[in-house]
């Protein structure tokens, strides 16, 4: 890149120049050009202090073709046309500009803008897509009434939606026709949406809590009508909780939800008409795993709440992506707590935070979850502004309690419906609801990185007192130095010997409360001293992980084992499997460095079998207790990563496992292996998860009896969870009977586009040794297409998580991730430069490998023509 771009900053922000009140469109889709005709009602913004500011458009990609003011047309000495703006100087306070242009959606292979997937025409406008389809502009502080036609031929594109109301349709000539939409509610550009295609759809109707009847419609490629069922039910299951939880009633007379094959994104919330890729909208048994279903079940959510959260109310600027994002996160994982369960929900929510966001935090493009600057801003649609901005508003929720929180959330609606906020005025809407103020709590807002937690405790046995020592603090990261103390809340019980919650009561209170007390953490460092504590207690910490933080507490192995089997927590009993894990692990990784016999404590191996023999907890625990912490977690634990060494460990402490516990394994997959028609419920996912950890263990064992046992799951399987489930089983071993599998599953599958991603995704992640070199011929498969994000996350992304593979010592895998970033970048930014970010966390890494990657940023950077997106991410990681 010849010029480097420069940052934006938030504290630079002005409000706009113009407001354009209505916007008229007439989308012309032609093959070979399509012309999009605007009329924009524009006026000036009186609040502007400064003089006669001229009209600034946004536009790329397009062909200016004519534009008039009021009805007199303009020459070019009369305005500023450039490659990625229109301006226009000395207009009136008021008028009405009209432009005509030619864009080229069949070859616009961004994604963004209007363009084609499998020959239908679709939009993704968030965050600046708008400006590839007409000149405007492109902010989400501009507010506008749309009206939008559009015209195609009814033979290919019989289906023509944008969003609000169907207005009028009409028989054009030559086989074409017309329809006219209008939006009646403001909303930004970035929440326009366009579909022509020629699709299916599968529809019914929802009756809201005042008695309005819905039209809902899910549209599918023709052929996947079987697979729209799930997505349809799942969105009126979203209307009816949002109704129940939050007061939300649906505001428009129809909701559309339309699944498209190629999208940068999971979907897209644009107002009545959602766009989603396929992948979170297709499934039925056959094709869709129990995760699946779980996934489409949170998206179709999430992207309904933003009804409210995003739409009526929306971001004043880019800077403030997670006032909707981290708010809507956190309202779909509460919807898909509700609707399964609430522990598997919170532990995959974790997962996200401890194996992404963390490291995230660690490097190079550490960012609060409210940025102060960026420069392509679709690279901060990140884990920290959604997943971490979601543990905020849960821990918003936690201090204020639930109650406050719904008063708060009530208020906010109120106030802002209609508007562009800020997080500013969304904490507002919280302090005054609850009274409780959130002056230092805003750091969460501004503030990187990940704060640590150093907690300690003392028993006095004479005063029959107990208490914990807090201190917190926050590394310095790559964004910002200095850290304040941060104003978080822990949630804490004390259980006795029997496992019982001891009611707790401080020492300034006058009696005790019982169950989980929450703690406010505001100094760096604090005591809690609590009263009448009659016996030794052991300290059930964070329950719940009620702030996002990393917390070091000095159990002993012997306590993280009581407390897997004995925390009335679920979770906290998961986290504590996690502890000892990494316990475990990271010692078997010193004796291995020291070429020390390899054991385990047989406290750990004996708990294990009890809990399989005879004290099992439900399906769903008992299968995530069984998952060592993953091989990148472990990794981020160590200054230096010994990456041979801690994939050895696991895989050795896999094995020490599934020999030890062999026989328990065996019996409760016989138990659970029975062919009964698929359900989706959590009881029927806790048996499949359950069964299938159990297979994979079993095969952990190297006995030939175990391979032909996942053959026989994988033939005789009525569903894809359990077809995986022995596919997984299998593809760590390198053998005749993986290899049968894999040929067996595409030739079944090969016409299944989702399904053929779970093809590519297994070889991507598999340990055998010999994966790089199936990676690269796969990325040359008739299968893989480089141009869907679907195939290149299965792919490729897939394999940059493969961290034995993907970290090989040659720096292959470095090389190969890099040659097709950059094949990438020259059509898809958006999607290179989610493809790059494996290649920017490498700061934990050997000194050699860390210059095998840092060449290979330095060779992206030198790429000619270079994209933003990229561009800031490898220039602030080399």
């Amino acid at each position: 890149m010849s010029d480097k771009p420069k940052a934006i900053y938030l504290k630079d922000y002005l409000p706009p120049a113009f407001f354009i009140d209505r916007v008229q469109l007439h989308v012309d889709l032609k093959e070979e050009a399509t012309e999009v005709h605007a009329i924009l009602t524009v006026r000036r913004n009186t609040a502007r202090e400064e003089a006669d500011l001229p009209l600034f458009l946004d536009g790329e990609a397009m062909q200016l073709n004519s534009i008039s003011l009021d009805g007199k047309a303009l020459t070019p000495e009369a305005y500023v046309l450039t490659a990625e703006s229109l301006s226009i100087p000395h207009v009136p306070d008021e008028f009405k500009l009209e432009t005509k242009v030619t864009i080229d959606p069949k070859n616009n292979a961004s994604l963004t803008g209007l363009y084609q997937s499998n020959g239908n025409y679709c939009t993704q406008c968030e965050a600046e897509g708008f400006r590839r389809i007409t000149y405007f502009p492109d902010r989400p502080d501009v507010m506008s009434h749309y009206q939008v036609a559009i015209s195609a031929d009814k033979k290919q594109y019989p289906i023509l939606l944008s969003n609000g109301n169907l207005i009028e349709e009409k028989e054009l000539a030559d086989n074409r026709h017309w329809v006219l939409w209008e939006d009646p509610s403001l909303k930004p550009c970035y929440l326009f949406a366009l579909v022509a295609g020629n699709f299916e759809f599968l529809q019914d109707h929802f009756i809201t809590c005042t008695e309005r009847s819905i039209l809902v419609r899910v549209y599918v490629e023709r052929g996947n009508l079987s697979q729209a069922a799930f997505a349809l039910e799942s969105l009126k299951n979203a209307m009816r909780w949002d109704e129940l939880c939050y007061g939300r009633e649906y505001d428009l007379d129809q909701y559309m939800i339309v699944a498209v094959g190629d999208f940068n994104m999971g979907a897209m919330e644009n107002k009545g008409l959602n766009i989603f890729n396929t992948k979170y909208v297709l499934a039925n048994s056959q094709t869709a795993t129990d995760m699946d279903y779980m996934g489409i079940e949170s998206v179709i959510g999430h992207e309904y709440f933003h009804n409210w959260t995003g739409n009526r109310i929306t971001c004043r600027d880019w800077f403030q992506i997670t006032l909707k994002e981290g708010l809507t996160v956190f309202r779909d994982q509460h919807f898909s707590a509700d609707r399964g369960s609430p522990l598997l929900n919170r532990i995959n929510a974790v997962n996200v935070i401890r194996n992404s966001q963390f490291p995230q935090d660690a490097g190079p493009m550490s960012h609060p979850i409210r940025p102060d600057h960026y420069i392509e801003i679709n690279n901060f649609y990140t884990v920290t502004v959604y997943n971490k901005g979601a543990e905020v508003i849960r821990m918003i929720q936690t201090l204020i309690t639930k109650d406050n929180f719904r008063k708060g959330m009530d208020l906010y609606f109120k106030r802002h419906d209609g508007q562009a906020v800020t997080t500013e005025e969304f904490l507002k809407s919280m302090e005054d609801a609850s009274g409780k103020e959130l002056t230092q709590f805003r750091r969460w807002y501004s503030q990187s990185g990940t704060p640590v937690l150093e907690l300690s405790s003392h028993y006095d046995a004479d005063q029959k007192t107990y208490t914990l020592s807090v201190k917190q603090s926050c590394p310095a990261t790559a964004d910002q130095k200095e850290k304040l103390p941060f104003h978080l809340p822990l949630s804490m019980a004390l259980l006795n010997a029997k496992g019982e919650e001891l009611p707790l009561q401080l020492k300034s209170e006058s009696e005790a409360v019982p169950g989980t007390r929450v703690l406010d953490i505001k100094e760096a460092e604090q005591e809690f001293c609590f009263v009448n504590i009659n016996e030794l207690v052991t300290p059930s910490l964070s329950r719940h992980f009620s702030a996002p933080v990393i917390l070091n507490y000095p159990y002993t192995l012997k306590e993280l084992l009581w407390l897997i089997e004995h925390d009335t927590d679920d979770f906290n009993r998961w986290d504590a499997a996690q502890s000892a894990g990494t316990k475990i692990l990271l010692d078997l990784v010193e004796k291995k460095q020291q070429n020390k016999t390899l054991s385990v404590d047989p406290a750990f191996l004996h708990l294990f079998s009890t809990l399989l023999e005879n004290k099992s907890p439900n399906g769903i625990l008992l299968e995530k207790l069984l998952i060592l912490p993953s091989e990148l977690y472990l990794a981020q634990q160590t200054k230096t990563a010994d990456i041979e060494s801690i994939h050895a460990v696991r895989e050795w402490l896999k094995r020490t496992l599934a020999l030890q516990l062999e026989n328990q394994l065996l019996t409760h997959y016989q138990r659970l292996n029975q062919l009964v028609p698929y359900e989706y419920s959590m009881e029927a996912l806790a048996n499949r998860s359950l069964k299938n950890i159990c297979l994979y263990y079993l095969l952990m064992t190297d006995k030939e009896e175990y391979q032909q046992l996942a053959l026989n799951q994988f033939h005789q399987s009525n569903n894809m969870t359990d077809t995986m489930g022995a596919l997984i089983a299998l593809n760590d071993h390198d053998t005749a009977a993986r290899e049968r599998a894999l040929i067996e599953f595409y030739g079944a599958w090969q016409g299944e586009p989702l399904v053929v991603d779970k093809w590519l995704m297994l070889q991507a992640s598999s340990n055998i040794e010999h994966t790089l070199s199936d990676v690269k011929q796969l990325s040359m498969h008739p299968a893989f297409d480089i141009k869907n994000p679907n195939k290149v996350r299965a792919l490729l992304s897939v394999f940059s998580a493969n961290q034995a593979r993907f970290h090989a010592a040659s720096g292959e895998g470095y090389q190969f991730l890099s040659d097709e970033v950059i094949r990438i970048d020259a059509f898809n930014p958006q999607l290179a430069a989610r493809v790059v970010e494996p290649l920017l966390r490498y700061q934990h890494l050997d000194s050699a490998r860390q210059r095998l990657i840092r060449a290979e940023l330095e060779r992206i950077s030198k790429t000619k023509n270079l994209s933003k997106n990229v561009y800031e991410l490898v220039s602030k990681s080399k």
